[in-house]
């Protein structure tokens, strides 16, 4: 009979914290992304305060360096409170406030509009419709319906949801039919801008048919637009021309005026901002060395408030818990802010020691390596160096490049040296560029120039690689020439 018995075992094993947690999503964020996160960290915390002043453009701590008012402890897993600054000439609380009178928000005299009171607001796809609705006749029930449409509808200006799926949404009593939603979708798409709420790419332009005012062309036009829409995308003119009995002069003339209408009508309203890319890090030859720095651009400017966390010490008391984690989480957040970007400086500076011929003879010169070689560089996970290039940026003289541009395998050549995918893409670039207008080259004929270079490519790379440089294949070349 088997006896039972108890028995402890010692295992090792490896976690991740929510404090650790939280600060790995930090670093595979975009500079923006991160930017939104501080300034939404200094609207909730009390603790954090913008910094003010002007100066040289760094807005945080110099890498390598600690956080004024933050100290290790326990090998880096906490923060602990440094010393805070002594305050001899202060007797009481209220002066210890005022001393700290010239940081804060500053508001606008009694009597004088701000700022954002004085700018535009820019009318959405959705308030542009609603304000045309108001104005026709409509009953409750079917204003209701046509609102119900518009809600849905997204920033392209298209209806991605099934009709029968608004019918719950509208929530009204007796509940609406399909024919009643139908119809509301018809009045919709009767307002401007034209082509507003269509389901598919050809709706759209369908919908905006009529602008067109010769009979002949819209007729077809609409054909096309039905049936050949495939074709079209194609820029097929001649199988068109032959199935619509039309010259192709005349027929690439239709396609020409459909191309000129709008396939995503919502883009026209709403917001004007424009999502530039901004750099990480900015790299300049200095004495004719490359040097490597921060975009003081993208660094927040953020500090923790000492008096604020002061007279916390000074009253701290169990009933205010939850202002010890806010100062708690104010530490933490300068903390993520210094490790984010001293990483960023340092995985960037690692790049630039291994691709200076790129940066000074262009992609040609660009060399294989992989993440490997840069976290054994730096010292950190390889995991940590993809979440560190994943959307950050790098601007040189060449140009601005995601930092994740300059990994690539390497491809071994005819006489054994390595050549990375950017220096193949580069000279792909260059082969087709400088073929004949009129007998543009194929993939294959690219391969076998290649191979005449001593570099053997199989023809699906290169296929690979020229769809990545946007460049259209050997028939669409051959029709535009």
């Amino acid at each position: 009979m088997p006896s039972l018995e108890m028995r402890a075992d010692h295992r090792q094993s490896q976690s991740l914290s929510p404090r650790l947690q939280h600060a790995v999503r930090l670093l595979q964020m975009s500079s923006l992304d991160f930017a939104a996160l501080v300034r939404d960290a200094l609207g909730s915390n009390p603790f954090l305060e913008t910094e003010e002043g002007e100066g040289e453009g760094i807005d945080g701590p110099e890498p390598g360096q600690d956080e004024p008012g933050l100290q290790q402890a326990d090998g880096g897993d906490t923060l602990a409170a440094a010393s805070e600054p002594a305050y001899d000439d202060v007797e009481n609380d209220r002066d210890l406030w005022h001393a700290d009178g010239g940081s804060g928000l500053r508001r606008a005299e009694d009597g004088e509009l701000s700022a954002m009171e004085l700018m535009a607001v820019e009318t959405s796809l959705n308030m542009h419709l609603h304000g045309q609705l108001n104005v026709l006749p409509l009953s409750p029930r079917d204003l209701v319906l046509a609102r119900t449409i518009v809600e849905s509808l997204d920033d392209d200006g298209y209806l991605r949801t099934p009709l029968d799926e608004l019918l719950e949404v509208a929530g009204l009593d007796p509940a609406a039919s399909l024919h009643e939603m139908q119809i509301a979708l018809k009045r919709v798409q009767s307002l401007e801008p034209a082509g507003v709420a269509a389901r598919s790419v050809a709706e759209c332009l369908r919908l905006q048919l009529p602008a067109i005012d010769c009979p002949k062309m819209r007729g077809i036009a609409q054909t096309i637009v039905d049936q050949h829409l495939q074709a079209l995308a194609a820029r097929d003119v001649v199988s068109m021309a032959r199935q619509l009995g039309a010259s192709p002069a005349y027929v690439e003339q239709v396609c020409d005026r459909i191309r000129s209408l709008d396939p995503r009508p919502g883009w026209r309203l709403g917001s004007s901002q424009v999502a530039y890319v901004v750099p990480d890090v900015v790299v300049k030859k200095v004495r004719g060395q490359w040097s490597v720095q921060l975009n003081p651009a993208i660094v927040p400017r953020v500090r923790l408030n000492q008096v604020y966390a002061q007279l916390f010490q000074r009253h701290r008391s169990p009933q205010n818990a939850e202002m010890g984690a806010h100062l708690q989480e104010a530490r933490w957040t300068l903390r993520n802010v210094e490790q984010r970007f001293s990483t960023i400086l340092d995985v960037a500076t690692a790049i630039v020691k291994r691709q200076r011929s790129f940066l000074d003879y262009g992609p040609m010169a660009m060399k294989p390596m992989g993440l490997r070689e840069i976290a054994d560089e730096v010292g950190i996970h390889e995991s940590t160096v993809s979440r560190v290039t994943n959307n950050k940026y790098m601007a040189t003289p060449n140009g601005v490049f995601e930092l994740k541009y300059f990994f690539s395998r390497a491809m071994i050549s005819a006489n054994g040296s390595a050549c990375s995918g950017t220096a193949i893409r580069g000279l792909i670039k260059d082969v087709i560029e400088a073929e004949n207008p009129d007998a543009p080259l194929s993939d294959a004929e690219i391969t076998r120039q290649l191979a005449q270079q001593g570099l053997i490519v199989a023809r699906r790379t290169v296929t690979k690689y020229r769809q990545m440089l946007k460049i259209e294949a050997v028939d669409r070349r051959r029709r535009h020439s």
